[in-house]
């Protein structure tokens, strides 16, 4: 039967007054993409860091706010069920010329989590498949700007889209960077083209904000031909702008929105709009995954959460145990079909492991609120996710009923896991140097300690450094995914083993020092990494100095001195100092 939202006038002021706990939201995460662009002229560094932080929690606290104030105001935990299809039915009304339908159907999905119990999950009471369309929504200002080349030369057009993004700092040369644009742009292009009748440029109109950096996203249109680039805009050490480099390639670009960084602050009224735009440039990058980097990230787990049931519709291989060494405190499973790992806390850790449940989730929310530079894999958080019981291996089913219990519950078809991390799956370090070329393993090795010392230069020390916590990209990258041990590197005491009294102390069990909880002797890590005589050498050959005090010591200092550190998620060779030296 069909039911009449105007049936029930408390459905709409509910209805009224949810839409406007998003808007709130929504004014709040505009607000932190205008401020970015003030902290970024204002080179304040720490200020972007805070920014992040503060940003993530939003959205959670302005759920909890709006919840809260449905049950105490209209009594929502109370409502009978007609009354919560007619609420839903007046919000969907409500997103008629809406900006951000999407992100305001996720909002209501999770103000709803918070009120109704996991049985009302389905289309009928929130939104499990999208009720607005986010094709063609109008946007002030625009998603987009258009620059046509033939009208007043390419040179001055680029040089015309630098400066409309109005920042109040000056460009230390901004027509020599131009000059550095022209040959790259010409020597990629490996000569001009004809220019065609549809010649244009269009740039996104708000710039990406990241770290110490502000970057332009666009692509040039010419004939049938589409040519995507990003250029970053850095300071000089006086403070002045510079254009650090310009990225021709695809690929180049969608590692700038790799889960393993930080999150992008942008200025968007229309959300759907960037998204369609950056598709049109990373077309094999998942809506979910730019929606997560654009630092929405709730709207990023809907649809990666629909992603994943319509696979499950349209594969049959079942969830096994992930390969590798088992953790301590994690289980980890996967579906060999879908690029992903499903990870659990487990309920009783292996006896050398001072953590807590607690814990564990404070360290995995710590990695999605810090710089992850490019090294330390990002996290999609779900509650009471129900997977298909049918495929999982009987083999993995009771494996997760002994090792977590109280995290996985039978219902019907489904198995529910209360509390659940995915990740982008990776080959494992260990297992990927099993079977490695000598080569492999040189590069490997390299990789690993470069991730080592980037995570210390954002004051990342990962605690537990086994070859098996970290994973190998598609990319060959190195990437940090253990976080149960992680620590600030200013929390952390790095100390030189003291000489032993007596010499048949060093032979005794028990350490002839006193170890505080974040004391690290470096020089241990040789101990349980270089066991192997070709990863000895490779890791020798290249970061000795990770296993001194020495190392750590000044790298804590600088970040105590107040010192940020610059990561470029490109090759240092691309960069225009690099790339033209000055003679």
């Amino acid at each position: 039967m069909e039911i009449s939202p105007a049936e029930n006038p408390l459905a709409k002021r509910i209805a009224e007054a949810m839409i406007d706990g998003f808007n709130r939201h929504y004014r709040l995460m505009r607000h932190y993409g205008r401020q970015a662009k003030i902290l970024f002229e204002a080179a304040d560094w720490k200020g972007v860091q805070t920014a992040v932080r503060d940003r993530i929690r939003s959205y959670d606290e302005r759920v909890d706010e709006n919840a809260d104030l449905l049950c105490a105001e209209f009594g929502a935990s109370t409502l009978d069920d007609v009354t919560w299809q007619q609420l839903k039915l007046y919000y969907i009304g409500q997103l008629i010329n809406h900006k951000q339908p999407e992100l305001a159907e996720t909002f209501f999905n999770s103000v709803c989590s918070k009120i109704l119990h996991r049985t009302y999950f389905h289309n009928d009471y929130i939104f499990a498949r999208p009720a607005a369309s986010t094709e063609y929504i109008d946007s002030y200002p625009p998603t987009y700007s258009s620059y046509y080349p033939m009208q007043r030369g390419l040179r001055e057009t680029i040089k015309q889209l630098v400066l409309d993004f109005d920042w109040q700092r000056p460009f230390e040369n901004l027509d020599r960077d131009i000059d550095y644009i022209m040959r790259s742009l010409e020597k990629h292009l490996g000569g001009w083209p004809q220019a065609e009748a549809n010649a244009q440029i269009q740039v996104l109109y708000s710039a990406f904000y990241r770290n110490k950096a502000a970057y332009i996203i666009g692509k040039a249109i010419n004939g049938h031909l589409e040519y995507a680039f990003a250029v970053p805009v850095l300071h000089t050490p006086d403070g002045k702008l510079l254009i650090d480099t310009i990225l021709l390639d695809a690929w180049r670009i969608s590692l700038l929105f790799s889960l393993s960084r930080a999150y992008f602050m942008v200025d968007m009224e229309v959300p759907s709009g960037y998204v369609q735009f950056l598709r049109s440039i990373m077309p094999s990058k998942p809506r979910s995954e730019i929606y997560t980097m654009l630092g929405l990230g709730k709207q990023g787990k809907t649809m990666f959460f629909r992603d994943l049931i319509q696979h499950l519709r349209h594969s049959e291989d079942k969830f096994i145990a992930a390969p590798g060494i088992r953790g301590m405190v994690m289980m980890v499973f996967t579906l060999p079909s879908y690029p992903y790992v499903f990870k659990i806390i487990k309920d009783v850790f292996a006896a050398t492991k001072e953590v807590d449940h607690a814990t564990v989730k404070a360290k995995y929310l710590l990695v999605k609120q810090v710089d992850r530079v490019g090294r330390m894999a990002d996290t999609l958080e779900f509650s009471h996710a129900a997977l298909p019981k049918k495929r999982f291996s009987e083999e993995l089913l009771q494996e997760l009923m002994d090792v977590a219990p109280s995290l996985i519950e039978e219902d019907g078809d489904d198995i529910i896991i209360k509390h659940l991390y995915i990740e982008r799956r990776m080959i494992p370090l260990n297992i990927y140097l099993d079977t490695a070329t000598p080569e492999q393993i040189d590069h490997a090795v390299f990789e690993y300690g470069n991730a080592i010392r980037e995570l210390a230069s954002a004051n990342i020390f990962p605690g537990d450094m086994l070859w098996k916590n970290f994973g190998v990209t598609r990319y060959n990258r190195v990437v940090f995914y253990d976080y149960d041990e992680i620590e600030f590197m200013t929390d952390c005491n790095f100390r030189v083993i003291p000489e032993a009294p007596y010499p048949e102390m060093e032979m005794s069990s028990e350490p002839w020092y006193s170890v505080g909880r974040n004391d690290v002797f470096p020089e241990e890590f040789a101990t349980f990494l270089l066991g192997s005589p070709k990863v000895r050498a490779a890791f020798l050959k290249y970061h000795r100095d990770l296993l001194t005090a020495t190392l750590w010591k000044n790298a804590k200092q600088k970040i105590l001195d107040g010192h940020v550190e610059d990561f470029f998620p490109y090759p240092e060779e691309l960069r225009f100092c690099k790339a033209f030296p000055v003679a």
